[in-house]
C-alpha cells in the first residue's frame, strides 16, 4: 500500500487521474446501474404506477443512505489526509469507528422510516394503490438498511486503501447481480415493487460483504482496530461529510416538492416521467461525481502532505475532464431522448413515452453546466473546507431547484424539466463566487496555485 500513496505523490497529474478517476467512474458507474437495471424491469414488468411508487418512496431510501454517506464520505477526508502524514493510528481508529456508526444510524434510522412511510407517501400526495406501493417499497430497504448501506462506504475504503479496479470490478459485479435477481424475482416469481427493492438490496449486502474480506484478512493499509470514540473525531468526520448528507437531503426536499408539484400538474404519468428523467440522470451523474469521488484522496494524501502545486495540478485536470464528459452526456440527451425513454418505458405505453421524451430532451441541459458544481464541491471536501462546499451543496440540491419550482410554474410541466438545467446555471454561477471568495482567504502560497 505505500506504492499507492507514492503513485499519488509522485505520478503526473494527468496519468494520477487517468489511473484513479476513470476506474472510479467505471465503478461509480456500475455501482449506479443497479438502480438503472431496477427502473428498467420495473418499467417493462410492472408499469406506470409502478414506476411512480419508486419515485414517491426514492427520496425517503435516499434519506436513509445519505446518514451513511455523512460517515463514510465524512471519514474519508480524515483519513486520506491522516495517511498523507503517516498517522496510521488515526486513519485505522476513524475507518474502524465509522463502520460502527454506520451500522448503529442505519438500524435507527431504519425503524423510523418502516413506521413512518405511510405518513411520506401521504405528504408527497400519494393516495391509494400509489401510495400502497410506495410504502411497500420503502420497507424493503428500511428492514435491511444496517447491512446495505455500508457498501457505499466499503467502496470509498478500498479505493483510499489502493484497491481501485477492486471497487470497479466489485461494483460491475453489484450490477450484474441485480439483473439477475431482478430477473428471478419479478420474471419467474411474478413479484411486485418489493421484488424490485428485495433485488437491489440483497445486491448490496452481498458486495458489502465481500468489501470487507481485504480489511478482515489484513491485505490492506487501513486496518480493524480497537475503537476509540471521541467527540472530536466525530465532530471531523460529520464536519467534512456535511456537504454531501446536506446535498443529499437537500435533493431529497426538492424531489419531494418536486413530486408533489407533478402529481398536482400531471398526475401519476407526470410522476413516472420524473422517474424516468432520474434513471436516465443515474446514469450519467455517477460518471461526474465518480471522477471528482475518485480523485479525492489523492488530493487529500498531497494537500496532507503539504503538495500544494500538485493540488492545483490535479484539480486542473479533473475538471477539464468532468467538463468533456458533461458536453458529450448533453448532446446525448438532447439527441437521442427517444432512445434513452425506451429503455426505461414500454412501447404500449404512449402517453407516458412521448411526455418522457419531451421531458429528457430538456432535462439534458443541465449536465451542460451541472458538471462544475459537482468538480467544485469535491474539490473543497477534499482539502479539508467543509463550509464552502457545504453552502454550494445546499444551494445546488435544493435552495434553487425549490425556488425554481416556484419560478418556472408559468411554463407548466415544461418549467418542471426545465428546473435542473436553471439549477445548473445558477450553481455555476455561485461555484465561481465561491473559488474566488475561498482563494482570498486562503495562504499566499496556495493563492499562487490555484485556478491558474
Amino acid at each position: 500500500m505505500e506504492s499507492s500513496n507514492q503513485f499519488f505523490i509522485s505520478a503526473k497529474p494527468t496519468r494520477l487521474f487517468f489511473k484513479v478517476a476513470i476506474p472510479g467512474l467505471v465503478s461509480m458507474l456500475a455501482m449506479s446501474l443497479y438502480l438503472a437495471f431496477e427502473g428498467i424491469f420495473v418499467g417493462h414488468f410492472l408499469g406506470e404506477a409502478a414506476f411512480a411508487a419508486i419515485n414517491i418512496g426514492m427520496p425517503v431510501i435516499m434519506i436513509n443512505n445519505a446518514l451513511a454517506d455523512l460517515i463514510g464520505v465524512g471519514s474519508s477526508v480524515p483519513i486520506s489526509v491522516s495517511l498523507g502524514r503517516k498517522d496510521n493510528n488515526k486513519a485505522n481508529n476513524v475507518f474502524t469507528c465509522s463502520i460502527i456508526l454506520i451500522i448503529s444510524v442505519a438500524a435507527l434510522s431504519g425503524i423510523v422510516i418502516f413506521f413512518c412511510a405511510p405518513l411520506f407517501a401521504n405528504l408527497m400526495g400519494a393516495e391509494g394503490e400509489l401510495a400502497e406501493l410506495a410504502v411497500r417499497y420503502v420497507r424493503v430497504y428500511a428492514c435491511l438498511g444496517p447491512v446495505t448501506t455500508i457498501v457505499f462506504a466499503m467502496d470509498n475504503f478500498l479505493r483510499i486503501s489502493g484497491f481501485v479496479k477492486g471497487s470497479m470490478i466489485l461494483n460491475i459485479f453489484m450490477s450484474l447481480l441485480t439483473v439477475l435477481l431482478l430477473a428471478l424475482f419479478l420474471g419467474v416469481f411474478d413479484m411486485n415493487v418489493e421484488g424490485a427493492a428485495l433485488a437491489s438490496a440483497l445486491s448490496l449486502f452481498t458486495c458489502a460483504v465481500i468489501a470487507t474480506v481485504p480489511f478482515i484478512l489484513k491485505k490492506s493499509i487501513l486496518r480493524f482496530v480497537k475503537p476509540k470514540f471521541s467527540f472530536s473525531m466525530i465532530r471531523e468526520i460529520v464536519s467534512c461529510g456535511a456537504p454531501v448528507f446536506l446535498n443529499n437531503i437537500a435533493g431529497r426536499v426538492a424531489s419531494i416538492l418536486m413530486n408533489s408539484a407533478l402529481l398536482r400538474m400531471g398526475g401519476q404519468t407526470a410522476v413516472a416521467t420524473y422517474s424516468v428523467m432520474m434513471y436516465a440522470a443515474g446514469v450519467i451523474e455517477p460518471m461526474l461525481y465518480g471522477m471528482s469521488d475518485s480523485i479525492q484522496p489523492a488530493i487529500g494524501y498531497n494537500w496532507g502532505a503539504g503538495k500544494l502545486k500538485r493540488v492545483a495540478s490535479i484539480a486542473k485536470v479533473s475538471f477539464t475532464v468532468c467538463g468533456i464528459v458533461s458536453v458529450f452526456c448533453t448532446l446525448a440527451m438532447c439527441l437521442f431522448p427517444s432512445t434513452l425513454a425506451g429503455i426505461f418505458v414500454d412501447k404500449n405505453e404512449t402517453l407516458l413515452m412521448e411526455m418522457s421524451t419531451h421531458a429528457i430532451s430538456l432535462f439534458g441541459l443541465a449536465f451542460l453546466l451541472g458538471w462544475f458544481g459537482f468538480a467544485v464541491q469535491g474539490f473543497f471536501a477534499a482539502i479539508e473546507k467543509p463550509l464552502p462546499a457545504t453552502i454550494l451543496s445546499v444551494a445546488r440540491a435544493m435552495i434553487f431547484p425549490v425556488i425554481l419550482i416556484y419560478a418556472l410554474s408559468f411554463m407548466g410541466l415544461d418549467g418542471l424539466w426545465l428546473n435542473y438545467a436553471a439549477t445548473s446555471l445558477l450553481s455555476a454561477i455561485l461555484a465561481v463566487i465561491m473559488l474566488v471568495f475561498t482563494q482570498k482567504k486562503m495562504k499566499k502560497d496556495i493563492e499562487k496555485y490555484v485556478i491558474k
